[in-house]
């Protein structure tokens, strides 16, 4: 690669560390606004849907800005935005009458950067000129694992040493982040996404591919086969082993984001070596194991175990079919990327849904739920397969 060009990947590596801190440092935070702020938990359950939801819009609405404003001005706004929506976490609830709203606006603004983030970040480092895309893809999608951990274990050591009543200076040392991300974007060289004289698909085109609807499905599984786990992973250590919250989440979704940026990693530094569709098949049927591991072995140990593993095979699903949707749609540009980010965010919503409803239908059982959501791997598998089959016959 271009050196000039090693830069402009760093500051998306650390664009995904942006995402990770906005999407993951304030849920640390949801009992402790509850106690000092007098906020319902039907009211902090409502943060996390408004996040999700306004990054879901932002995920929508992009296809029809991003390109006439360009990349630059989108990708400085996006870190401008996030380290906005920090900052005034720590000021709104004060000056508003009503501190639950002064977080909500906080929330709403930081969701806008992390939405546009979500959308920019990979086609950005898809169009710097490289050897292996598919290796750069995945290092760069590890990074928001490595930052979702890093802020969890950060985070938690702050609390525990400055204690968490002045959690406000770690919002504010997190904003310098975005901050300093967003000055190296005025000046890194940025690729553009079709070659001179090429346009994106238009949507009306877009929608008319058969592997394209293929690949948005594959991306709602990949999110809900994350998510699904993830999300009930500190619940399942605290309640399978009896430990304590701070121990349950270091082994719960710290130990599972570890394992899944360390397959990224792993498929970052060697997937030029490795077949990228036989990689994505193996990893399913893992994850299958997996799902069917924790909800299955009556050992609770075991059970956390399959959790971690679980971390390790969801790892190329994302970054994975990011690759084989350029390579299959060269000329999708900010349509498709918009898309595959919305088809994800919903299946990272749905995933965990999915797991609720159904382990409260069955008497709040969550094995239950895990076992019922071992459909998306299974269906993301069955895409990988349906992909190959429209590729060779296209050929």
């Amino acid at each position: 690669m271009d050196n000039q060009y090693n830069k402009t990947i760093t500051a998306c590596f650390t664009g995904y560390i942006v995402q990770a801190a906005v999407n993951n440092f304030t849920p640390l935070l949801f009992l402790f606004f509850q106690r000092n702020y007098d906020i319902l938990l039907s009211q902090i359950t409502l943060l996390v849907t408004f996040n999700f939801g306004i990054q879901l819009l932002v995920d929508l609405l992009s296809v029809g800005f991003v390109d006439k404003i360009g990349y630059r001005i989108s990708m400085v706004a996006a870190h401008v935005l996030a380290a906005a929506g920090l900052i005034l976490l720590t000021v709104l609830p004060e000056m508003l009458p009503s501190p639950f709203a002064g977080i909500l606006i906080a929330v709403m603004i930081y969701a806008v950067g992390g939405g546009l983030l979500e959308v920019l970040v990979s086609p950005v480092v898809e169009a710097c000129p490289s050897d292996n895309k598919e290796k750069a893809m995945s290092m760069l999608h590890s990074f928001y694992c490595w930052g979702h951990a890093g802020v969890v274990l950060i985070s938690t050591l702050f609390f525990y040493t400055a204690g968490i009543e002045n959690w406000k200076i770690l919002a504010v040392i997190w904003a310098l982040i975005p901050i300093a991300n967003a000055f190296a974007f005025t000046k890194v060289p940025i690729a553009p996404l079709m070659e001179e004289g090429e346009t994106g698909l238009r949507l009306k085109k877009l929608f008319k591919i058969k592997v394209f609807w293929v690949l948005l499905i594959m991306m709602i599984c990949a999110g809900a086969s994350e998510q699904a786990v993830s999300q009930w992973a500190s619940t399942f250590a605290e309640k399978g082993l009896g430990i304590s919250k701070t121990a349950g989440d270091l082994a719960g979704p710290m130990a599972f984001a570890v394992l899944m940026g360390t397959s990224r990693l792993f498929y970052g530094k060697y997937g030029d070596r490795i077949h990228l569709e036989k990689f994505m098949i193996y990893s399913s049927c893992l994850c299958i194991l997996s799902y069917l591991g924790i909800s299955l072995i009556p050992v609770p140990l075991l059970s956390l175990a399959a959790c971690a593993v679980c971390g390790m095979s969801v790892g190329i699903m994302w970054p994975g079919t990011f690759s084989k949707a350029s390579a299959a749609l060269p000329r999708g540009g900010t349509a498709m990327f918009a898309f595959l980010a919305l088809g994800g965010d919903v299946g990272c919503s749905g995933g965990p849904t999915v797991v609720g409803m159904v382990s409260g239908v069955l008497g709040d059982d969550l094995k239950k739920g895990i076992l019922a959501a071992v459909l998306f791997p299974l269906i993301l598998l069955i895409g990988i397969i349906l992909c190959r089959k429209i590729e060779s016959e296209a050929a």
